[in-house]
């Protein structure tokens, strides 16, 4: 009886097991069983692998071959095994020294012509080997700077099993020639590159990147954006068709800060899985930008499909930006699926053939018109829509949805100005980014000494225990938790919010200014005032475009945040009795009082307020 091992690697969603590959040869009828829990793909490598070795010069054991995967009990799927059995065949059949295989992990699919083809998660799979303390990696040449990325690991890359055993007899490696392609994409590496699933970003032309500065107007919004990929917060913009909310959304990823060596190996490998690495690109290291259609399914979300799940559009956009366009047309399920990956970073999927763990931290990015037709406002001009149908539209989008989204900023209809006219104080990309890496840095350092790295990461207790605001700063958030305003993970949000505020600013710690400026963000009531009231363009404690230095406040406001008054008819102040109240009053000692007339109660007719016209207040 002849017996070898070796070793390869089984993929369970990005994580790797090790997997022992054992050949046992044994007088008998030739026969090849392969045992161990295959898949389709991995039954039918008794062909390939047949045929490679003959085709390889090597003559094939006509003995019964019994070919086991090791452990049993886990699911093991593609042609990422072939190179180790058939060099474990070999081995068996004293054809290679059994030792010279036996610390050896090989992943590579073969050829019928003995050609190792390159698979997909090379990556995981050769992390997985480095924990388990392999130092030799055998993998495709195709493949092999993406397994070098691996401190500690020898990489044999091999163009062909001839070469492979070559390697491991100590006899001269044969020249194996290109094959002929003529310009046209390799063959070989057909089974890396699959459908992209919307993913976009990975490009390092810095000519092909969006820049900001071709975004006309909104510059409340891009503030908001701004605050969004310095703390990682997310991001929620409402607003009438054309108004730049997609523009805005696709260059947010050019603002987020390089990813860490850390970071550039979870995204790395999580696309390595998925095939979506580009050629030539063994390492991504810019945040990635994942847009899928609102026709999307909820695996193709999430992650799954059939046998064990695979990597959905929420780990694809992994330390980077997941943007849904038109959100409310994405199904409600769909949408309420992204509540537990939004708060953990991770999403397990369970099925029937086991269950996994798959990263997903990302930054959400919601885009969403008013109303079906989308020119519902307070106003209601040209708007074709009932109140049934804004309403049934807007509650698309659940509440606890929402309350996990930081920032829900609402974006104006561009002006004749604004869009026909070049804005020379508009920012590029490279100017905000480099106050996003500032920014950044600063929390990194306060953060030095814990598991968290940017704002969004870190736990509301923590915030509110061992990090101190400035004195009298959660006034403002006290009277809007008791009016029922925010909710207890919205306060954790607002102060994350401001704490990034203060990041920006280049303040220690938050103050009043601050903490208002994310309730502003959050709520979109300004001290009670509807958002449509406020001053678009200028955020209390915030230095915006065509405002003046950080420690003056911007037009309209005063120092301590409060917008004051606009001096305009169409604008009453709130807190004055109304133009329908004057002299309305049943009883003299009662100045001032709104009474509804008889015919008003029996109508059920309410007092007109610009606060009541709309369905957003």
């Amino acid at each position: 009886m002849a017996f070898a091992r070796t070793c390869s690697v089984a993929l369970v969603g990005v994580d790797g097991v090790i997997v022992e590959v054992q050949a046992d040869l044994e007088p008998g009828v030739a026969a090849f069983t392969l045992v161990g829990l295959p898949d389709k793909a991995l039954s039918e490598a008794r062909d390939r692998v047949r045929a490679a070795v003959v085709n390889s010069g090597e003559a094939w054991p006509q003995r019964k071959l019994t070919v086991g995967l090791s452990p049993a009990s886990v699911p093991k799927s593609g042609s990422g095994f072939d190179l180790a059995v058939a060099c474990a065949v070999l081995a068996a059949a004293e054809r290679l020294d059994p030792s010279s295989i036996a610390e050896l992990l090989i992943i590579g699919e073969l050829g019928l012509d003995g050609r190792v083809r390159p698979v997909r998660g090379v990556l995981p799979s050769v992390l997985a080997a480095a924990d388990a303390g392999y130092q030799r990696v055998v993998v495709a040449e195709q493949t092999a700077p993406e397994a070098s990325l691996v401190p500690g690991v020898t990489v044999i890359g091999v163009r062909s099993l001839r070469q492979l055993i070559a390697v491991l007899t100590g006899a001269p490696a044969p020249e194996e020639p290109p094959d002929p392609i003529g310009g046209r994409p390799d063959p070989l590496m057909a089974g890396l590159m699959l459908p992209s699933a919307g993913v976009r970003g990975l490009s390092d032309d810095k000519s092909a990147r969006l820049d900001l500065a071709d975004v006309a107007g909104q510059y409340e919004a891009r503030r908001a954006l701004e605050i969004a990929a310095a703390g990682g917060h997310h991001l929620y913009l409402k607003g009438p068709p054309g108004a730049g909310k997609t523009m805005l959304a696709e260059r947010l990823p050019s603002l987020l800060p390089p990813l860490t060596q850390k970071e550039a190996l979870e995204v790395t490998a999580v696309h390595s899985v998925a095939g979506l690495l580009p050629a030539g690109r063994p390492l991504i290291d810019t945040a990635p930008y994942c847009a899928p259609h609102h026709s999307t399914t909820m695996p193709a979300i999430v992650g799954g499909g059939s046998g064990l799940p695979r990597p959905g559009a929420v780990s694809l956009a992994h330390r980077g930006v997941l943007f849904l366009d038109e959100a409310p047309e994405f199904p409600v399920r769909v949408l309420d699926s992204l509540r537990q990956p939004l708060e953990s970073g991770e999403v397990v999927i369970a099925r029937s053939a086991g269950s996994l763990r798959l990263p997903a931290r990302f930054l959400l990015c919601l885009a969403a018109n008013p109303c079906p037709c989308g020119r519902h406002s307070r106003r209601g001009e040209g708007c074709e829509c009932t109140p049934a149908m804004v309403s049934r539209y807007q509650g698309r989008l659940s509440g606890p949805l929402l309350d996990r989204v930081d920032l829900q900023v609402q974006v104006a209809p561009v002006t004749r100005i604004e869009l026909m006219e070049r804005d020379a104080t508009a920012e590029n990309t490279e100017t905000v980014a480099a106050r996003v890496l500032a920014a950044r840095e600063r929390a990194a350092t306060r953060l030095a000494a814990t598991p968290w790295r940017t704002n969004a990461e870190v736990p509301g207790h923590e915030l509110r225990t061992r990090w101190q605001l400035a004195p009298g700063a959660l006034n403002d958030v006290a009277r809007q938790l008791e009016r029922g305003v925010l909710t207890a993970r919205g306060l954790d949000r607002v102060l994350r919010v401001a704490w990034t505020v203060a990041d920006l600013a280049g303040r220690d710690r938050p103050d009043q200014r601050d903490v208002r400026t994310a309730l502003v963000l959050r709520t979109g009531v300004e001290q009670g005032l509807p958002l449509g009231e406020r001053v678009y363009g200028r955020l209390g404690g915030i230095p915006a475009q065509r405002s003046g230095p950080v420690d003056e406040p911007p037009e309209g406001q005063s120092r301590s945040g409060r917008f004051e008054k606009p001096d305009r008819p169409d604008c009453p102040d709130p807190e004055s009795p109304g133009p329908e109240s004057v002299g309305r009053s049943d009883r003299p000692d009662a100045p001032g009082r709104s009474i509804r007339s008889g015919s008003a109660k029996r109508s059920g007719k309410r007092d007109r307020h610009p606060a009541n016209e709309g369905g957003e207040a």
